[in-house]
């Protein structure tokens, strides 16, 4: 499923059982490393987490009603270099031995506790509403409007404007002039500090 999801697929669904996001990554990675495709578990769960965008969890009440209780965005962490080359102005011996250090330290970080990956939630449901709680990464909103057709494109950006103050340029172009209107007179209000948005169930 994770190698079929690399290649020649537009998207790929499928349905797993962890009870938390963390322990869906660990579960598809543990899965890779039995079947043999991976030997070393950095690599495999890096395949993993490249591969999951979204996770939308189901839960079942003991009423027996189903429904979905959050929307999860997984963000893989891009590697920095934050090595420094400062030993070359150092001019003493204990000053490139201090610089030595402070390199050698973050590579033993990255070694030992590399993030491959962060993730948040993007919707929850509360008390019977659905409520956004953080903003969708860009990286996913230019992937999510390049399989759009223009009127679609237009709706998400009106969405992602009016919930979390992301303007995406040239989308205004999509509006009527009442709209636009509104939007200018917003355009001063901090969004992005606002309390959690709700949606009508």
């Amino acid at each position: 499923m994770i190698q079929s999801a690399q290649v020649a697929s537009k998207f790929t669904l499928f349905t797993h059982h962890a009870k938390t996001f963390p322990d869906l990554v660990t579960a598809l990675r543990n899965s890779m490393l039995r079947a043999g495709v991976f030997r070393n578990e950095k690599t495999a769960e890096e395949q993993v987490v490249q591969v999951l965008n979204f996770d939308i969890h189901l839960v079942k009440d003991f009423r027996g009603r189903r429904y979905i209780e959050r929307v999860t965005e997984c963000i893989p962490v891009q590697e920095k270099n934050e090595y420094t080359f400062d030993h070359r102005n150092e001019k003493t011996i204990e000053g490139k031995l201090d610089k030595f250090m402070d390199n050698a330290t973050i590579y033993f970080s990255k070694s030992t506790n590399k993030e491959l990956y962060k993730y948040v939630n993007i919707m929850e449901y509360h008390d019977g509403k659905y409520v956004l709680t953080n903003p969708i990464s860009e990286n996913n909103i230019k992937e999510m409007r390049n399989n759009m057709d223009d009127s679609d494109k237009v709706e998400f950006d009106k969405f992602l404007d009016r919930n979390w103050g992301i303007k995406v340029k040239g989308y205004e172009d999509g509006l009527d002039e009442e709209e636009k209107e509104v939007d200018i007179f917003n355009d001063n209000k901090s969004k992005r500090g606002r309390k959690p948005k709700t949606v009508n169930n």
